[in-house]
């Protein structure tokens, strides 16, 4: 999978989501559901970044790199996803989803960690 044009379209989701936060959803949701969204949106351009970045390091030859991407992408739909969700449609069981997100996160972060060691 090319992980940089994966981080480019999750990039410009990420400010699309941003956007209708701030432009669209403005007096539609309340304060805690706007606070909800633009969570989502904060933790998806992060990961968006984080896509490209463990991108350059498979492309200079760090194993792992990749799955630090897929595991970015998994968190990005899984935490990212469910806060746009639960902030839409006020469906609180959505919230459960929400860690795993977060624990698809961290597990990014490891696996790009171990993938920057065998750059060195």
């Amino acid at each position: 999978m090319n992980w940089l044009v994966v981080a480019a379209i999750n990039g410009f989701l990420a400010v699309a989501a941003g956007a209708f936060a701030a432009h669209g959803l403005q007096g539609r949701l309340d304060a805690h559901g706007l606070s909800v969204f633009e969570t989502g949106a904060r933790y998806h351009m992060v990961h968006a970044l984080a896509i490209g970045l463990a991108a350059l390091a498979a492309r200079n030859g760090a194993s792992g790199a990749n799955v630090a991407s897929a595991f970015f992408l998994a968190g990005i739909v899984l935490f990212s996803g469910s806060l746009y969700l639960l902030a839409l449609t006020g469906v609180r069981t959505l919230g459960l989803v929400t860690p795993f997100g977060g624990l698809a996160f961290l597990v990014g972060w490891a696996a790009l960690a171990w993938a920057a060691t065998k750059l060195v």
